[in-house]
C-alpha cells in the first residue's frame, strides 16, 4: 500500500496510530465517523417522507448508510478473491475494505432532510438569499463536515481523517466552479451537465471552494475528475442499496400499486415496437399509452450512457424486474405478517447478493463511470429498479404537494436563523456553537476573497452579502 494512503492531515498525539490491523489509522477513521453526532443525526433524516410520518420500518439516512457500508464492504472483500474480475484492478489501485466502510458510513453526513428536494431548496437559498457563490450541495457539505465542522481532539478542525478516506468520500471530485474545458463537446462525468447554451454546469460536486485545497491534497496523484477505487465501490454500493431499499420502503407503506406498475411494464413488453415510433413529446403526455415512461427511460439511457446502454440488456432487465417485482413481490400486498416479511426479505437479499457480485472493472476512458461498474445486465436492472421508485413514487401528485409544504418549512427555518444572526439586538443569544461555525466559514471566505488568484474563487463570483448561512456554514440542515 502506498505510504501516502495512510497520511493524516495533522500530527497524531499517540504513536499507536501507526500500528496496523484493527488499530490502524483507517479503523480509527471509521470509529470517528460512527461516533460523530453528525452520523447520529442521520436517524432523523428521511428521503421523501418526514420521520414522524414514515414509521419505524421506513429507511432513514442512518439505516441506509449502515446498509451501504455492508454492501460496500462485501464488494471490497470480494476483490481479494483471485477469481474476481476486479482482483487485478484492486491490486493495482489499492482497495482497503475499512477505507470503503469509512467512506460509505460518511457519504450522507451532509445531506439535509427531505432528500434532493431539501438540497434544491437550500441551494437556491444559499445562492440567491445569502449570496454564496457555490450554494449548497449535500456531498460538498459531507466533505465540509469531516474536514472542518466536526470535532476531534487530534486536530484543530475536522475529524483528521486519512487522505484515503477523504478521497473515498468524494463521489464528485470537483467544486462547483471546476474548469470543464477538457471535455469539449464530449460526454461528461455523472454530476456535470450541459446547459442549453452549451456551457457545462456542476450541479453535483464534492467540495465547496473553501475546501478545494484540502480535496486536492487528499486525492494526491489521482487523475482529474476520477474517483479513487474505494470511492467507486462506495458509489456503486450506494446505488445498489438505494435501488432496493426504496422499493422495500414503499412496498411496506402500500404506496406501490401493483396494478399501475404492472400496466406500465406490460405496456412496454407488449408494444415496445409501437412505442418506439412515438415522439418524445407524445411520450411525455399524461394520455401517453402504458409503457411510455419505460420507453422514455430507454431513450435517456442511450443518450446519456451509450458506453453501456443495450437494447437487449434493457429488454431483459424489464422482463426480470417484471417477473420478480411486479408479478412476484407486489402481487401480494404487504400486511406485516411473517409471510409478507419473509417474502420481502427474500426479495431484498436475492437482489443485494446478485448486484454486489456483479461488479466488474469499467472500460478504460469512460468518463461516465468510476473505476468499477456493474456488468451490463445488472446496470440495466438497477436503472429499472430506480425507475420504479422515481416514476411511481416521486412523480405522484400527493407526494409533490407534500414536498411543496416541506420546502416552505426549510425556507422559513433558513430565513429565520439568518435574521436572528444578523439581528443587532438579539444576535447575542444565538447558540455559541452556531456562532463559532458561522465565524469559521466567514474567515474562510475572507481568505479566498483576498487571494482569488489561486483559482478557488472564480473571477466575478459574488462575495457573501452577510455572514455565511447557518446551512452552508454549520451543517445544521
Amino acid at each position: 500500500m502506498p505510504a501516502e494512503r495512510g497520511s493524516r492531515r495533522f500530527a497524531e498525539p499517540r504513536a499507536s496510530f501507526e500500528v496496523t490491523g484493527e488499530h490502524s489509522q483507517f479503523r480509527l477513521d471509521l470509529e470517528r465517523i460512527r461516533f460523530s453526532p453528525y452520523f447520529s443525526r442521520l436517524s432523523a433524516v428521511t428521503q421523501v417522507i418526514a420521520q414522524p410520518g414514515a414509521g419505524p420500518l421506513i429507511h432513514n439516512r442512518l439505516t441506509h448508510s449502515i446498509k451501504v457500508t455492508a454492501v460496500a464492504r462485501a464488494i471490497a472483500v470480494g476483490f481479494a478473491d483471485v477469481s474476481s474480475p476486479a482482483h487485478a484492478l484492486a491490486l493495482r489501485h489499492g482497495c482497503d475494505a475499512v477505507v470503503v466502510q469509512a467512506a460509505a458510513s460518511a457519504h450522507d453526513l451532509g445531506h439535509p432532510p427531505f432528500g434532493h428536494l431539501g438540497e434544491r431548496v437550500l441551494d437556491r437559498l444559499a445562492r440567491e438569499t445569502l449570496g454564496l457563490a457555490d450554494g449548497f450541495e449535500g456531498n460538498a457539505q459531507t466533505y465540509r463536515i469531516i474536514t472542518a465542522l466536526d470535532v476531534s481532539e487530534a486536530a484543530p478542525v475536522g475529524l483528521n481523517l486519512t487522505s484515503a478516506v477523504r478521497a473515498g468520500v468524494a463521489k464528485y471530485p470537483w467544486t462547483r466552479h471546476v474548469d470543464t474545458a477538457v471535455f469539449g463537446d464530449g460526454p461528461l462525468p455523472r454530476g456535470l451537465r450541459r446547459a442549453d447554451d452549451g456551457s457545462v454546469e456542476a450541479p453535483k460536486f464534492s467540495a465547496y471552494d473553501l475546501d478545494a485545497a484540502d480535496l486536492d491534497a487528499a486525492r494526491g496523484g489521482l487523475a482529474p475528475f476520477e474517483q479513487s477505487l474505494e470511492c467507486s465501490v462506495m458509489d456503486l454500493a450506494d446505488d445498489i442499496a438505494y435501488s432496493i431499499h426504496d422499493v422495500d420502503d414503499f412496498y411496506r407503506a402500500g404506496l406501490l400499486s401493483q396494478g399501475a406498475v404492472a400496466r406500465e411494464f406490460r405496456g412496454w413488453i407488449e408494444d415496445s415496437g409501437g412505442l418506439r415510433l412515438l415522439g418524445d413529446d407524445t411520450l411525455a403526455l399524461r394520455t401517453a399509452p402504458p409503457g411510455a415512461a419505460l420507453e422514455s427511460l430507454r431513450r435517456k439511457l442511450h443518450r446519456s450512457d451509450p458506453w453501456i446502454a443495450s437494447e437487449d440488456a434493457f429488454a431483459a432487465a424489464v422482463d426480470v424486474v417484471a417477473d420478480d417485482l411486479v408479478d412476484g413481490l407486489l402481487a401480494t400486498p404487504f400486511d406485516g405478517s411473517i409471510a409478507s416479511e419473509r417474502a420481502l426479505s427474500s426479495f431484498t437479499n436475492r437482489w443485494i447478493g446478485h448486484l454486489q457480485t456483479s461488479v466488474v472493472p469499467a472500460p478504460e476512458g469512460v468518463v461516465r463511470s468510476g473505476l468499477v461498474s456493474l456488468d451490463r445486465q445488472a446496470w440495466h436492472e438497477v436503472e429499472i429498479l430506480k425507475f420504479v421508485h422515481r416514476h411511481f413514487i416521486l412523480d405522484r401528485a400527493d407526494i409533490a404537494m407534500y414536498q411543496r409544504g416541506l420546502s416552505r418549512v426549510l425556507t422559513r427555518a433558513v430565513k429565520g436563523l439568518t435574521a436572528w444572526i444578523t439581528d443587532d439586538v438579539d444576535r447575542y443569544r444565538v447558540p455559541v456553537r452556531l456562532r463559532e461555525l458561522v465565524e469559521l466559514a466567514t474567515e474562510g471566505y475572507e481568505r479566498l476573497s483576498s487571494d482569488a488568484s489561486d483559482g478557488r474563487l472564480p473571477s466575478g463570483a459574488p462575495a457573501p452579502r452577510h455572514p455565511p448561512s447557518t446551512v452552508s456554514a454549520s451543517g445544521a440542515a
